[in-house]
């Protein structure tokens, strides 16, 4: 491995430490900017194993001085290794991590037809986009679609979420609901009002599972292009699932039924 280049930094007004504060308050600034803030080593060890670069490390004094987190920090080829106060002023959590990365955002990919898909249909809540993408990554569904109006994928809130998964999928923002028309894999969305179950169909393999927004659910013209409309049963009587939990549920059923057709 290169040595990195490593300078202490002090002063607030750093440049460098400018652009990571707009990154870590700003969910949409790696738009703007072009790249992306990690913070924690959890994050940055998940980019790592996916062979995702890291542009540069911020790190504490206190935490360049232990020699886990000090090797963490030199597989970026620059690091900044600063006071834990100034730390303090780019973190975007209670209790700081410590450590931070800034890695590029590989931005304009496009949909790739006929993958095992999620699309996000304007999901405002960032707790709700990154559990999704967590359960998507778990369950070997590959693809993201996020139709315009979703909450930020690579904001900060949603990658905390996420836990890692970002780095294992494919992630397309800002489409319409005409742009699914290329995917070639039958839409399946969930519905109260659905006559059929979700237990008792065989699921289309490949498929995208349409989510829908918390309060509104899937927009009509997202609707109409569905093939297949399903309920979850709910025999404790509740009138709807939080939209994660249901993604979950009917992600699982999908890897599910490949598996016991394997």
């Amino acid at each position: 491995m290169t040595s990195p280049n490593v300078l202490h930094i002090t002063s607030r007004d750093n440049p460098v430490l400018q652009r990571l504060r707009k990154l870590a308050a700003d969910a949409n600034a790696y738009r703007k900017l072009g790249s992306i803030w990690l913070e924690g080593d959890h994050l940055a060890r998940a980019a790592l194993a996916r062979a995702y670069p890291l542009s540069l490390a911020v790190v504490t004094e206190s935490a360049y001085a232990e020699a886990p987190l000090r090797d963490l920090a030199d597989a970026a080829p620059r690091v900044l290794v600063v006071p834990e106060a100034l730390f303090k002023t780019i973190s975007g959590l209670e209790s700081p991590a410590r450590i931070g990365f800034e890695v590029p955002y590989q931005a304009g990919q496009d949909l790739t037809p006929g993958l095992d898909s999620v699309v996000l249909d304007r999901l405002q809540d960032a707790g709700n986009v990154g559990t999704i993408l967590r359960n998507a990554g778990a369950l070997g569904f590959k693809q993201i679609l996020a139709l315009k109006g979703t909450a930020a994928l690579w904001s900060p809130k949603v990658l905390r979420a996420g836990m890692g998964a970002h780095f294992g999928l494919r992630l397309v923002e800002g489409l319409l609901p005409e742009d699914l028309d290329r995917l070639g894999v039958p839409l399946v969305a969930t519905s109260s009002h659905a006559q059929q179950q979700l237990h008792q169909l065989r699921l289309p393999e490949p498929c995208a599972w349409v989510m829908g927004h918390e309060g509104q659910g899937v927009q009509p013209a997202l609707m109409q292009r569905c093939a297949l409309t399903v309920g979850i049963p709910q025999p404790g009587g509740e009138e709807s699932l939080n939209v994660g939990s249901a993604a979950a549920i009917c992600l699982y059923e999908s890897a599910r039924q490949r598996l016991t057709s394997a």
